[in-house]
């Protein structure tokens, strides 16, 4: 049974060994924690430490490293969130000002994470299944070429451009923008994707009017984009620079950043307690092969839903700085999202 001071010892050890990268030994912690106790007193603590599996010593050497159950045990019942200073304040602040749509939101979003924790950033797409096409606009480049525009209540943009090979004069995309407005304008983007999928299966619909089709074609899988599941991330680099605190290849963390897949699993998998928060540490994520490395998420409100923003990095990472970034951007984000909601 660890005792109250045993689990303060094991603060210390996670705090030091973020800061210096060096195993913590029972002097060191003497010097440093006003405990009030003897060298020896704190040893017997990091024994009854080990014994649970709280810290490991990583060779011969007296100083101790934590375990990930005790990362863990850590960020449950010892971290205390760090107050943001003001120029990360001020930093998240200038990132996320004036942005023109919800991609460029997410994108300054992850840019900002990244800067100010050193981490990999990750924001998850809010759910656009349920939102509605507000609008639909075609515009005649030519040479055969339309680009094709929706935009949501929510505020995503999509822009595509559909070829339709011969020259289209300005009737038809008066024609073409109204066939599409009504098709789509004002339903849920997935009633629009079942509805343009109907009008590409019935070929008489579109019977020898090529653009019909082609835009059709575009928009179908624009609508489907909308409905999947997608991630934004900055960062990736800050791995390679942090490569020594990874035992093994950085190479499984790279592959879930480039697939997407992985990591989309594993953060709807996370629970969050009662603030919006949640990590996944170390082990915690072997089934994603993901397990030398931590996740620290915050829910972020967005229109029809909530969706996730974080960090991914080693699991020596400083947990209530992170966490505390993570709260703090989710809630710029948040904010930004509902003014934007309402300004609509």
């Amino acid at each position: 049974m660890v005792t109250e001071r045993g689990l303060q010892v094991l603060r210390a050890i996670v705090q030091d060994y973020v800061d210096t990268h060096e195993p913590v030994g029972s002097r060191t912690i003497v010097e440093r924690h006003a405990f009030g106790v003897s060298a020896a007193t704190i040893r017997n603590d990091m024994a009854l430490l080990e014994d649970e599996e709280l810290i490991t010593a990583p060779h011969t050497s007296s100083g101790r490293v934590p375990t990930d159950k005790g990362y863990r045990v850590f960020v449950d019942h010892l971290a205390e969130l760090r107050p943001l200073t003001p120029a990360q304040r001020a930093a998240i602040s200038s990132f996320l000002e004036g942005p023109t749509d919800l991609d460029d939101v997410l994108m300054r979003t992850v840019r900002a994470l990244t800067q100010v924790t050193g981490q990999v950033a990750i924001v998850q797409y809010p759910s656009f299944e349920q939102a509605s096409v507000s609008h639909v606009e075609l515009v005649a480049l030519g040479g055969g070429r339309l680009l094709v525009v929706v935009v949501t209540d929510t505020g995503r943009v999509s822009q595509r451009l559909a070829l339709v090979h011969d020259e289209i004069d300005d009737d038809a995309v008066i024609r073409l923008r109204a066939l599409f407005g009504d098709l789509v304008v004002r339903r849920s983007v997935r009633e629009g994707a079942q509805r343009v999928g109907a009008l590409l299966a019935e070929d008489e619909a579109t019977s020898g009017d090529a653009p019909a089709r082609a835009i059709a074609r575009v928009l179908a899988e624009e609508l489907d984009e909308f409905r999947q599941d997608r991630l934004l991330l900055a960062g990736a680099a800050n791995l390679a620079r942090r490569e020594s605190d990874f035992r093994g290849s950085i190479y499984p963390l790279l592959e879930a950043i480039e697939e997407q897949v992985t990591l989309l699993r594993l953060m709807g998998e996370m629970v969050a307690d009662e603030h919006g928060l949640a990590a996944s540490i170390g082990r915690e994520n072997e089934q994603f092969g993901l397990s030398e490395a931590s996740v620290v998420t915050s829910d972020y409100d967005a229109t029809g839903g909530s969706a996730r923003v974080g960090v991914l990095g080693p699991t020596r990472m400083d947990y209530p700085s992170n966490l505390a970034s993570v709260r703090a951007v989710a809630r710029y984000l948040s904010r930004m999202l509902d003014d934007d909601e309402n300004a609509r």
